[in-house]
């Protein structure tokens, strides 16, 4: 049996999904905004395989792009950004690695008190170091920016568009 789908229902999906960077719809803004724009896909801002919510170029391009970044601000939002995306892959290593103590420690005849402490103390001191790297980067990306720019900023994170 073949499902039929509403046109409404394709072009719904199209315009979510194919989203231009520069936040002109398909069939919105004008033809010379849309020719200028490429489309992308939403879930490219959502995050990598790595699940952060920061990949590299994309969020990188959206961000200028919102908060109207000049090219120096761009190189140093690229650079703190890097740094933050290597901490987030450092903790997704370090959280692996408990898990595995955590899978040791049930595994034998006797449960092991002593490494499940180990690993739960190893989550602790990972998710405080992955906390002040998110503080640092932005207090980094505070001094970056002016306060127009600051202010889109805080709003796209009070909105949950951007995610730290």
């Amino acid at each position: 049996m073949h499902t039929l789908v509403h046109p409404y229902v394709i072009e719904r999906w199209k315009r979510a999904s194919l989203t231009p960077v520069c936040g002109v719809h398909a069939g919105c803004g004008s033809e010379t905004q849309a020719e200028e724009c490429e489309p992308t896909s939403r879930a490219e801002f959502a995050g990598g395989p790595e699940g952060g919510p920061f990949g590299v170029r994309r969020p990188l391009r959206f961000l200028a792009f919102k908060l109207g970044l000049r090219e120096d601000q761009v190189a140093e939002l690229a650079r703190i950004l890097n740094d933050l995306k290597t901490e987030r892959a450092q903790a997704s290593v370090e959280d692996r690695r408990a898990l595995a103590m955590l899978a040791d420690a049930v595994s034998g005849e006797s449960f092991d008190n002593e490494l499940a402490k180990q690993a739960s103390s190893l989550r602790e001191q990972e998710a405080a170091r992955l906390s002040q790297a998110v503080v640092t980067a932005l207090a980094s990306i505070h001094k970056l920016l002016d306060a127009e720019q600051r202010r889109r900023l805080a709003y796209l994170i009070r909105t949950g568009t951007v995610m730290f």
